[in-house]
Parts: structure tokens; sequence; C-alpha cells
């Protein structure tokens, strides 16, 4: 149910933008946050308080997908199968994980911890195979290793990201994604070594970036 509070915060995150409706997308992962899913009731209460329609709403929901209509288990596990990963694994590392948990993509196990998806690529080439847990990096995954991952996260263990930040539920991921910070910025470096292996090249040769030219 979306209480006054969550509509209070929804009125908060539409009020940053000098075009209120520019906050659509931020305002549907608090809806996600709360309600596990874009809900019905979510849709009315984005629509009216960006003075949209529910038709306008229910597109953006829809096109994007992280926007969920299905309840989203405890952790989201997506598992890179673009081209790069797949074919460093992670096409067996998928298959590995749906046996595994007994769902099929997009699905969620019976005891609601984890929701299975394959993802479209996710800007870490240099760490494939991927898989990402509530959007956190697990880098360089084999089958064995994704496997212990859902393990530890259904039972309850522990799990910080190859990166650093402990992984988080998949509700409080989305409230971050909302612009509501929960201090954990700073936990992990934003780019591991493999993805500065060019600048610190650079860097050992002298090279600069041309300079703008402001004729």
């Amino acid at each position: 149910m979306i209480d006054d509070n969550t509509k209070n915060e929804l009125r908060e995150i539409a009020a940053r933008y000098p075009e209120a409706r520019s906050g659509l997308l931020p305002m549907l992962h608090l809806v996600q946050s709360v309600e596990g899913r874009v809900t019905p009731e979510g849709i009315e209460v984005c629509a009216d308080i960006l003075g949209i329609t529910a038709a306008e709403v229910s597109g953006v929901a829809t096109f994007y997908t992280m926007y969920k209509r299905r309840p989203v288990g405890d952790y989201h596990v997506g598992v890179c199968t673009n081209t790069l990963c797949a074919v460093m694994g992670g096409d067996a590392i998928f298959e590995r994980l749906k046996g595994h948990l007994d769902v099929g993509n997009d699905e969620t196990t019976e005891d609601g911890k984890i929701t299975l998806e394959h993802v479209e690529c996710n800007a870490a080439c240099d760490y494939a195979p991927v898989v990402m847990v509530n959007w956190e990096f697990m880098d360089n995954q084999t089958p064995e290793s994704a496997t212990q991952l859902v393990d530890d996260l259904r039972e309850g263990k522990e799990v910080h990201s190859t990166r650093g930040p402990k992984i988080c539920t998949w509700r409080e991921a989305e409230r971050v994604l909302a612009g509501f910070p929960d201090g954990r910025a700073d936990d992990g470096p934003a780019a591991g070594p493999a993805s500065l292996v060019g600048l610190d090249i650079a860097h050992d040769k002298g090279w600069t970036a041309p300079e703008a030219d402001n004729a």
C-alpha cells in the first residue's frame, strides 16, 4: 500500500526537477522499494502527482526492464548474457543457476529470496563474465562461484560485491535509485584495476588528451 509518507516522498522527488514529470523514473524506483514491484496503485499515485495519465506512466514502466510488474525476491540476480560475457561463460552460469534454483528467466524461487534474470550488457566487459546482485557487481564469475553466491544469499550470509560494498536487499537498492542515499556510496571503488589499464599506460607514457580548439 502506498501510504502518506511514501506519497510525500514521491512529491519530494517530483519537486527536484524543473519539469515534474522528469522525476517519473526515480518515482517508479521508490514505488518498487515499497511495493516490491510497480503496482497499479503505484502507477495511479505517480500519475496523480505528476498530472499525467496512468497510461503514460504505464508506458514508461513497461518500456524499461528494470521496472517489474511481478514481485521481485530479496535479491535480483542478473547474469549478463551479452556477447562477451556469454562467450566467457555467462551462458553457462545462467544455465547452471536456472537448474540449481529451479527457476526460469525472470522467475523467483519459492522461498522468495532470489529472482533470476539474464540481462543485457552491464558495462563491465573487462571483468567478464559478470553477475549483478541488486545492481552491485560480482566480477569474473564461474558457474561454481555463482552457485555459491546464491546459496550464501539464501542462507542469509553477509555477501560483499567483488568491488567492496555489502549487498543490500532489492528494496533497499531501489530506494537508493530513487535518490535516497544509504551512506554507502564510497564503500567500493568506482572502477577496478582492469578498467584503469589504459589510463595507467597513458600515465606511464606521458600521453595526454589533445587540448580543445577554441578557435
